[in-house]
């Protein structure tokens, strides 16, 4: 599965964290559609995505580069915390989905988007909630052109204002 790269800041490269989510969207997907091993999938990104095409003798393959620079760590804790808190994760994005729709009646790229945005807003407080929103409709404008990234803006902002009411506070004494 190939997707476009992450939205690039101004400095023309994209970051090594965006980078990460990019690939634990792709990796979460992958483990979900083909049942693959967390240490597997771990390893296979490490090894084989996140370096240089140069590197793997396939200079003309584009899609290997979009993951050059990844930050490992951060790509294995997301997939490693996604695991660990699904059981909480899913029913907080359930709540958010309109009536009558489930995580798992959903398209798998989203369902996979969420899982890893609401574990880093449960896990992650040194990344602002509005960074990690922000972060994750970039990944989802990636893969998607329709309304997906709204649903992806959405659910993550009713969690967020869920699990970190304070970093929401300034917002409405000043509405």
């Amino acid at each position: 599965m190939t997707a476009a790269s992450p939205r690039k800041p101004k400095d023309g490269a994209p970051k090594p964290r965006s980078l990460a989510r990019m690939a634990a969207v792709q990796a979460l997907y992958q483990m979900d559609m083909a049942g693959t091993d967390l240490a597997d999938v771990i390893d296979e990104f490490v090894k084989h995505r996140f370096t240089t095409a140069a590197e793997e003798g396939e200079a003309d393959d584009d899609s290997r580069d979009t993951l050059i620079g990844a930050d490992a760590t951060f790509f294995a804790e997301i997939l490693r915390g996604v695991l660990r808190r699904q059981r909480d994760i899913d029913p907080l994005v359930d709540e958010q989905l309109a009536t009558g729709w489930r995580l798992v009646r959903i398209d798998s790229i989203l369902r996979a988007i969420l899982r890893a945005g609401v574990l880093e807003l449960m896990e992650r407080p040194d990344v602002p909630a509005r960074v990690t929103i922000n972060e994750y409709i970039n990944v989802a404008h990636a893969f998607f052109d329709e309304d997906e990234p709204k649903v992806v803006n959405g659910v993550l902002d009713r969690i967020a204002r869920r699990v970190r009411p304070k970093e929401f506070e300034d917002q409405k004494s000043s509405s």
